[in-house]
């Protein structure tokens, strides 16, 4: 009868120790990884955003629920950004890998032109929304209606939210005149060359103090007083 060497089960117990050791690290790798990968978004800050709020900017991001932030990189959440029409821009950068900042350069709101029944963005583009804007009321040729979405981006922000009306109406001097009704009560004469102009409102009105009137700033700038 032959006998078992000596140390032939003690080589048996190493290997099979050896390859639990081995499928522990695999597994300990694993597990490590999928933890990483799962990591999720913590904190998000955005700035630059006017006409979006916050919590639009990130439901268009897909940010909301704070998901992996490693499953949605920074050009990722671009992408989602900037096929908002209201975004023309949109950069995104992460900090200790779950904090995201999202900086934004919006394509600002123009107007609502009750002939198409659309918004007119500052770049031309149009879309349906429902959004507190200046609304235009009747046609405007197609050549001024060009020129006019280009002075109109000029007006600072705050002055547009303060247009309630805009009507196109020309005389036979100034075929670019339009008539702005301002939510203040107030009227507004202006010409495209001078559309500008209109940014200087709040300072044109302190002047008369604060009483209601016509301001024509399409010639002379000056002021008249409605009566009562």
């Amino acid at each position: 009868m032959k006998k078992k060497k000596k140390g032939t089960k003690k080589k048996i117990r190493i290997k099979f120790f050896n390859i639990f050791l081995f499928l522990t690290f695999i597994l300990i790798i694993i597990g490590a990884v999928y933890e990483i990968a799962n990591f999720k978004i913590t904190n998000i800050y955005i700035k630059n955003n006017y006409y979006l709020t916050d919590l639009e900017v990130i439901e268009t991001a897909k940010i909301k629920d704070y998901p992996s932030t490693f499953q949605n990189s920074c050009k990722k959440i671009e992408k989602r950004l900037e096929k908002n029409p209201l975004i023309k821009t949109a950069k995104v950068k992460k900090t200790c890998f779950t904090r995201v900042y999202i900086d934004i350069e919006e394509n600002p709101l123009l107007f609502y032109d009750v002939n198409i029944s659309k918004i007119v963005l500052k770049d031309g583009t149009t879309f349906s929304g429902n959004y507190d804007v200046p609304t235009l009321i009747n046609q405007v040729p197609n050549k001024v209606y060009k020129k006019m979405i280009t002075k109109f981006a000029l007006i600072n922000p705050d002055i547009l939210d303060n247009i309630s009306e805009i009507k196109y109406d020309p005389d036979n001097v100034d075929k670019e005149r339009f008539l702005l009704t301002m939510s203040d009560g107030n009227y507004v004469y202006i010409t495209l060359s001078k559309c500008s102009n209109i940014n200087n409102y709040l300072k044109y009105i302190k002047e008369f103090n604060n009483k209601k009137g016509i301001l024509y700033l399409n010639s002379g700038e000056y002021f008249k007083i409605m009566e009562n």
